[in-house]
């Protein structure tokens, strides 16, 4: 009679509001064996949440109406990271016994990031870490820290936080040329990634005689740094570009320029640590330019052989008129 009626049946007689499943779901959530990325989407999404009076519902009388009314600030990703979350919130319920049914929790559409950190944009963004260095606001410890990061984003592709900032001295082959990365978010992600020149130069310099431990190291909890978001706004605002363009653009970038010069999605997928060519094409940015670039080639041999055809044609004509 409940189902049809469209309530949630009880299971346990204590069922909390959503606030206070909150407080177990947050303490579950510390030691969760979930990657840190993972519980850090989670943290803000319920950020979110608390903002909104749903967090006084009973767990057992959210309906799909009520999610679906539910408004966020900013665009489709803060929507979906708060739903989301919802959803694994009262999946959790469900698991500990407090209800039988979770109601569907619909997501918005994400649109894909379409800009990306290429030359221009490196170019501005070093630019603007000299000029915080020589003005004061930058130590020459953030110069450098920002520059590497930059500079490696661009030249192997990996992903800001869980990869780039997490590489350890001893995954460092000099001799091949090679960063390895075994952590990442899937079995893929497991692969080496090939330095280029200037990429093999920075992290000489900075590993400097270490023989061990975190390339970028810092007195965290995870032992180095998680983030260099807050340096990058900074230096992003002065140098005029996009509030869009974030440090995670130089991956789209990377999985652009590799597979322009290769043509080798196999390839992309490998260095970029794809298993799926779906998501590896959500990284590739088609150049309209390199569109115009052919057509105007194949417009050029079209007129040419034209011409062509137009001289042997009047040639002929020639030689026929002297025949006669």
């Amino acid at each position: 009679m409940e189902i049809a009626e469209g309530k949630n049946p009880v299971i346990s007689k204590n069922v909390p509001v959503l606030a206070v499943l909150a407080e177990r779901f947050m303490s579950f959530l510390e030691n969760a064996r979930l990657a840190e990325e993972s519980k850090r989407y989670l943290r803000n999404g319920w950020r979110l949440l608390q903002r909104s009076a749903i967090v006084k519902a009973r767990i057992d009388r959210i309906t799909a109406e009520d999610i679906n009314a539910l408004v966020f600030p900013g665009g489709p990703y803060n929507h979906n990271c708060a739903l989301k979350t919802l959803r694994r919130m009262l999946h959790q319920a469900q698991y500990w016994g407090f209800f039988t049914r979770v109601p569907k929790i619909s997501l918005m559409k994400e649109p894909g990031r379409t800009l990306r950190l290429d030359d221009e944009a490196e170019a501005k963004l070093l630019s603007s870490y000299r000029r915080l260095l020589d003005n004061g606001d930058w130590n020459h410890r953030q110069y450098q820290l920002m520059h590497d990061v930059t500079i490696m984003v661009r030249d192997t592709g990996m992903r800001n936080r869980k990869e780039l900032l997490a590489v350890r001295i001893e995954d460092l082959d000099f001799k091949n040329g090679m960063v390895f990365i075994p952590d990442s978010k899937t079995a893929a992600g497991r692969r080496y990634v090939p330095m280029t020149d200037r990429v093999w130069e920075l992290l000489l310099a900075r590993r400097g005689e270490r023989k061990e431990g975190w390339l970028f190291e810092a007195s965290s909890t995870s032992g180095h740094l998680t983030t260099v978001d807050k340096k990058f706004r900074q230096a992003r605002r002065l140098a005029g570009l996009s509030e869009k363009l974030v440090l995670y653009c130089g991956r789209h970038d990377y999985g652009t320029r590799v597979l322009q010069k290769t043509g080798n999605l196999a390839v992309v997928m490998r260095v970029m640590g794809h298993s799926d060519p779906k998501i590896a094409m959500r990284y590739q940015h088609p150049e309209l330019d390199q569109v115009r670039q052919v057509l105007n080639a194949g417009n050029t041999e079209a007129i040419e052989c034209s011409n062509f055809t137009a001289h042997f044609t009047a040639q002929s004509k020639n030689l026929n008129s002297v025949s006669d």
